[in-house]
C-alpha cells in the first residue's frame, strides 16, 4: 500500500512538473498545448474507489491550474473525467470489476485500450475547453 502511494506521488509530481515546465510552453500548430497529465488518471488502478480517484484528480488538476494560471479549469475537467471513468471502463472493458485486468495496452488489447483512451481524453478536453472558452 505504501509502495503504491509513493509511486503514485512520484508520477503525480513528475507529470505536474513536466506539464508546467515543458508542455505548457509548447504550442502545436500555434494553438494546441499537449496535456500529458491526464495519463496519470487514465492509468490509475481499476479497483480504487471513485471518491479517492476524484480526490487525486482534483489535486492534480489544481496543481496544473496553479502553474498554468487557469483558475479551476483543469481541476474541474479532471474531476469530471474521474467521475465518468467507471462508466467508461464498464462501457469499453468489462462490467465486472473483479474480472478487469490492469489498464495496460498488453492486457486489454489495442482496440479496447484505444477506445477507452480516446473517449476519456475527448471527455476531458471537451470539459476543459468548454470551461476555458465559455467562462
Amino acid at each position: 500500500m505504501i509502495h503504491k502511494t509513493v509511486q503514485r506521488t512520484g508520477w503525480f509530481i513528475g507529470l505536474v512538473l513536466l506539464q508546467a515546465i515543458v508542455l505548457n510552453r509548447i504550442y502545436l500548430f500555434g494553438y494546441a498545448t499537449p496535456f500529458l497529465y491526464i495519463y496519470f488518471l487514465i492509468r490509475f488502478d481499476v479497483h480504487v474507489s471513485r471518491n479517492r480517484l476524484m480526490l487525486w484528480a482534483f489535486f492534480l488538476g489544481l496543481a496544473v491550474d496553479v502553474f498554468s494560471n487557469t483558475p479551476g479549469v483543469n481541476a474541474a475537467a479532471s474531476v469530471l473525467f474521474a467521475f465518468a471513468r467507471p462508466m467508461l471502463l464498464n462501457l469499453f472493458i468489462s462490467p465486472d470489476p473483479d474480472e478487469m485486468p490492469t489498464l495496460a495496452l498488453h492486457s486489454l488489447g489495442i482496440p479496447k485500450y484505444l477506445l477507452y483512451i480516446v473517449f476519456g481524453v475527448l471527455l476531458h478536453h471537451m470539459a476543459l475547453f468548454a470551461l476555458l472558452y465559455f467562462s
